[in-house]
């Protein structure tokens, strides 16, 4: 949708709240998806020459597009003006690159007081690795978050970009984004909000961390209760090839799941007996193997024993759970998942895409409307 203007002002419980989101990748569009989704007005401030296609990218929903030249006193000027009528700010740039644009924090606090000035980096701001290259596997390598995950004896997993992008960037850095307009109702001040993902993921880190200084995690991977280690928390192949999920952690589960695999010869006494996992595991294999997905589905229906097959990614939209949530939509004919989390009274709603130009958005939040 182009040449018209959107006021951003929805039902969701961020309406009236202005975002200029400087446009990148990964975790700062997640995070402003987020902002989007529950109405706050993001105005997104691409490069010239962007590709339009790729406002069907999900992370780039709910926005206002603006194209600047950054590179000129103009197109900073420009963006001045965004930001002196904004709520906050969000870049993910390496530490220097705003400051060299003449768009760093203290420039914006002349012009904007109130401002909350949110910087997404991947290392963090200062140490030695501050202004090296990376993506959310090396972020995931350094913290010991990616030394956690697969099998003992193999190598570590390479998991999606939901973890360090997301998880430890986007998410943490929309969780201090809110914290800081919290604080301003009081204060009546901006502040920047620094998320390095190094630091998120340090965060995540912690449970593990804690248990090993306990005695109850040992730094092996694949070997603890959590981490596919234990037999009643794993992945089991069925006759077709499919897979089950188990995570039968308690032990009324664990007897449930005895009781429905036919395992009466284990004790279910012996659950946290590490010295017979590997026999456990033996056998579940086994018998998992013995049928198909389905069947394993139907014979743990109304079965507390924490049991789950794994869904297909490309079969997840038609699961009759996430139908019954309505989890996913469609936005102009494309599958998205639903605004989360649900709200009793300021429900929102995904806004369309619209491409405008900078100046009247600033024309408009200057008449505050």
């Amino acid at each position: 949708m182009k040449g018209q203007g959107v006021r951003g002002l929805t039902g969701g419980p961020l309406r009236g709240v202005r975002v200029v989101e400087f446009g990148g990748i990964g975790p700062g569009p997640f995070c402003c998806m987020l902002l989007s989704d529950l109405g706050a007005d993001v105005v997104r401030i691409d490069r010239p020459g962007f590709d339009e296609m790729d406002s069907r990218n999900v992370l780039l929903r709910g926005r206002r597009r603006v194209t600047l030249d950054l590179h000129s006193p103009g197109g900073v000027n420009i963006a001045l003006d965004l930001i002196t009528h904004a709520d906050i700010l969000v870049e993910g740039f390496r530490p220097g690159v705003m400051e060299r644009l003449g768009l760093g924090p203290a420039t914006c606090d002349l012009y904007n007081s109130r401002l909350i000035y949110g910087r997404i980096t991947g290392w963090g701001r200062d140490g030695p690795l501050s202004q090296e290259p990376g993506h959310d596997l090396n972020y995931l390598a350094l913290s010991g978050i990616l030394d956690t995950i697969g099998r003992d004896g193999d190598p570590p997993v390479v998991p999606l970009n939901y973890i360090a992008d997301y998880g430890a960037g986007g998410f943490l850095m929309a969780y201090g984004l809110l914290a800081a307009i919290y604080e301003r109702s009081y204060s009546g001040r901006g502040q920047v909000v620094d998320a390095a993902m190094v630091d998120g993921l340090g965060l995540m880190l912690g449970d593990v961390l804690s248990r090993a200084e306990a005695g109850n995690w040992r730094f092996q991977r694949g070997s603890n209760v959590y981490d596919g280690g234990a037999p009643f928390y794993d992945v089991y192949e069925t006759q077709d090839r499919a897979y089950m999920a188990v995570a039968a952690m308690e032990p009324k589960f664990f007897r449930n799941l005895l009781a429905t695999l036919e395992l009466h010869d284990i004790d279910p006494a012996s659950q946290y007996d590490s010295e017979r996992w590997p026999y456990i595991r033996d056998r579940f294999a086994v018998i998992f193997r013995s049928a198909s997905a389905s069947e394993w589905e139907a014979r743990f229906r109304g079965v507390e024993a924490c049991v789950t097959a794994v869904v297909p990614v490309a079969d997840v939209p038609l699961n009759t759970h996430v139908l019954a949530r309505e989890m996913y939509t469609r936005v102009d004919e494309d599958l998205q998942p639903a605004p989360a989390p649900r709200f009793g009274r300021s429900s929102p709603k995904i806004q369309p895409v619209v491409f405008c130009s900078a100046e009247e958005v600033v024309r408009e939040w200057m008449e505050g409307v």
